[in-house]
């Protein structure tokens, strides 16, 4: 996920930020790779036991939003397209994934302080599951920003276990799951001083999984390994509350994991939480996953200063604009860079110079992130529409606008020929959630 909510009247916490985040509340503990003797390892084999990835974490398995082209809808309504639609209980702000026959989706229960993982069955929709990771504990409402959850994060699936974290008495809390919901380990990551809540997903990176945690007690990205949870390194990043997910991505020949927020873009060894490289640049918050190409990364935020940027595998600046994707992370389309604003302006830059290629306002207020299938971008904003376009010779190119449910903070799955969406349905106190899966009854583009 991206972060699902923006923060709108932060000018008005401003002060509250001077006085508390101007110093560490909570030291951070660093655990070297040395220091743990965790060794890291080749886990995700081909291997006959292990069910199929089809969308195992936050943006796909490549935490990118880019799917590899299939037949998949492009139109769809309340009751066109639609394989089946189901009830979720409670609010969350993750995305579903797909592993083998089975969507997995983490939710939230305020009245109960439940923080909950689902398994649903992909071909028919009926519940396999359901298991309570947390109960009580929850932090306070006026530590969480209103348009919120305490769910915000998506699960990462390594074939044999699925990983949470959730925010949880002042801590960041990361379970491991078997795929029979049993829980394997229960970590703490480290302390959490909430402004407005936790919206970060785990990753994987080989045998590791990764959760960041930027707040203004004491910001840290912790790496545990996935069969034991044992901590195998830990860095600390400063005491500013920022919101976006890392990736892991080879970039410049080597695997870096990569991460916008705290006045820079920063990369870090995946395997030793080394940092790589720090380049100041967008602001002190930023929302977004990164997304890059082979020798090229991109990022763009934030508040309170806002920018698009792209940078070398180094880390020096190429380009930069003054233009502020902010929720929604970006996805790459070819040789160019999509972004979608909070406000409702898709925007298309080419990835070598950063010239505009095209502007669109779309209209609608956006959380969710897009996607890419078929050359084809698909991003849902907050009430409930999914907008599908292309870029085509340098101009955008609408193909649809369906609507499910009244809004949608969550970004899309995909599996084979299916899409994957988590919609709210109502409002207020009368909102609930549904989880939908969307088929395809025509030819592929």
């Amino acid at each position: 996920m991206t972060l699902s909510f923006r923060l709108t009247g932060f000018c008005s916490t401003l002060m509250l930020v001077v006085a508390v985040g101007c110093g560490e509340k909570n030291p951070v503990k660093e655990i070297s790779a040395a220091q743990s003797g965790v060794e890291v390892r080749d886990t995700l084999v081909d291997s006959a036991d292990l069910p199929t990835l089809h969308w195992n974490q936050w943006r796909g398995g490549s935490i990118d939003g880019v799917v590899e082209d299939r037949e998949v809808a492009t139109n769809w309504g309340e009751s066109q397209n639609v394989r089946w639609k189901l009830d979720v209980p409670g609010r969350g702000h993750g995305s579903p994934i797909v592993v083998g026959d089975v969507v997995y989706l983490a939710t939230a229960i305020n009245d109960k302080q439940q923080q909950l993982v689902l398994a649903y069955d992909r071909k028919t929709g009926d519940q396999r599951w359901r298991r309570e990771v947390h109960a009580g504990q929850f932090p306070s409402q006026r530590s969480i920003h209103n348009k919120s959850t305490n769910a915000n994060g998506t699960i990462a699936c390594d074939g044999q276990r699925l990983y949470i974290g959730f925010l949880n008495n002042d801590k960041v809390m990361v379970s491991a799951l078997g795929l029979d919901g049993e829980i394997v380990w229960q970590k703490e990551a480290g302390l959490f001083v909430s402004k407005f809540g936790y919206a970060v997903s785990p990753i994987l990176y080989k045998s590791l999984v990764i959760v960041a945690a930027d707040n203004m007690g004491g910001g840290y990205i912790t790496a545990m390994d996935g069969q034991t949870g044992e901590i195998a390194w830990r860095v600390a990043r400063g005491n500013i509350s920022s919101y976006s997910s890392p990736t892991v991505a080879n970039v410049g020949g080597r695997d870096q994991l990569l991460i916008s927020g705290c006045d820079a873009v920063t990369s870090y060894d995946p395997a030793t939480g080394k940092q790589l490289w720090r380049t100041e640049c967008i602001s002190e918050a930023t929302c977004g996953t990164i997304v890059s190409t082979d020798n090229l990364l991109f990022a763009s935020g934030g508040y309170p200063d806002k920018e698009t940027v792209c940078l070398s595998a180094a880390g020096e600046i190429l380009w930069s604009n003054r233009t502020k994707i902010y929720e929604p992370s970006m996805v790459l389309l070819g040789d160019e860079l999509i972004g979608v604003s909070d406000d409702g302006v898709a925007n298309c830059w080419s990835v070598t110079d950063g010239k505009q290629v095209w502007r669109k306002r779309l209209g609608g207020n956006f959380s969710a992130s897009p996607i890419v299938c078929n050359d084809t971008v698909y991003v849902s904003d907050l009430s409930g529409n999914t907008h599908v376009f292309k870029s085509v010779d340098g101009e955008f190119q609408s193909i649809a606008t369906n609507q499910v449910g009244t809004d949608c903070y969550a970004s899309p799955a995909v599996a084979d020929t299916e899409i994957y969406l988590r919609v709210g349905v109502g409002s207020g106190d009368d909102r609930t959630e549904n989880l939908v899966c969307i088929k395809t009854a025509s030819p592929a583009i």
